[in-house]
């Protein structure tokens, strides 16, 4: 096995880049989210980013980083950036992430739900990074769109060449009501993400948002490793 950034720095045309992949992350902060799921919310993403396997991956590369970036959005006119984009090189620069996401505090939105507004604001996050090898956009919600332009109705035209977009679905954490997460779930399937090999994460409930969200960090960020294994010779 080689090291991921000599991998791709072999491959023609992506020596300049300094790169591997942008991950962009939209948090769904609409009125279904109270002040305590909020706060669960971001300290979960904080946990996530910071478990060890995590930064096992995060920091796998050392020569071409991760950028990451951090929106929260509700309605078809609210989206907040809480971490512009950041290259994740040192655990400095993770440590600075984290702290800035359990410091956040929660402002003013709208009580809607605007998912298809929140794909357009990650795709235009994501077109600022277009010498990445990889773009992803990551979107958090507990519920279906409600206001602004629908998500099924956003063309492929509108999304980043080659970018993915994956979901994270946060149910109730009811046992009772695991139809309505599987529902939400397929929601997504159908009309939000999109791109190669995206997927839908599940988190019941928000008390499981940190660990939900470790289990989808580690299956999009590994997919990089992943390539950068060759066959030994015979």
């Amino acid at each position: 096995m080689i090291r991921l950034a000599l991998f791709f720095l072999a491959l023609p045309g992506l020596a300049e880049a300094a790169c591997r992949q942008a991950l962009a992350f939209g948090l769904d902060v609409s009125s279904s989210v109270d002040a305590v799921e909020y706060r669960m919310q971001m300290d979960g993403l904080a946990t996530a980013l910071n478990s060890d396997a995590v930064r096992d991956v995060l920091f796998d590369g050392p020569d071409a980083p991760i950028d990451v970036l951090i929106y929260e959005w509700s309605g078809p006119s609210d989206q907040t950036v809480i971490v512009p984009w950041t290259q994740l090189a040192t655990p400095d620069d993770l440590a600075g992430v984290t702290l800035a996401l359990r410091n956040h505090p929660r402002n003013p939105a709208a009580p809607t739900t605007a998912i298809g507004a929140a794909l357009l604001a990650g795709f235009a996050f994501l077109e600022q990074r277009p010498a990445c090898w990889k773009r992803t956009l990551d979107l958090s919600g507990d519920g279906y769109n409600n206001a602004g332009p629908r998500p099924q109705d956003i063309g492929h035209i509108h999304t980043p060449t080659g970018a993915t977009v994956n979901g994270l679905v946060i149910g109730s954490g009811d046992d009772r009501r695991i139809s309505e997460v599987a529902e939400l779930s397929a929601y997504y399937l159908d009309a939000v993400v999109r791109g190669p090999d995206a997927f839908v994460e599940i988190a019941h409930g928000f008390a499981d948002y940190a660990a939900a969200m470790e289990r989808k960090l580690l299956r999009e960020l590994t997919s990089l490793v992943i390539g950068a294994v060759t066959p030994e010779a015979d």
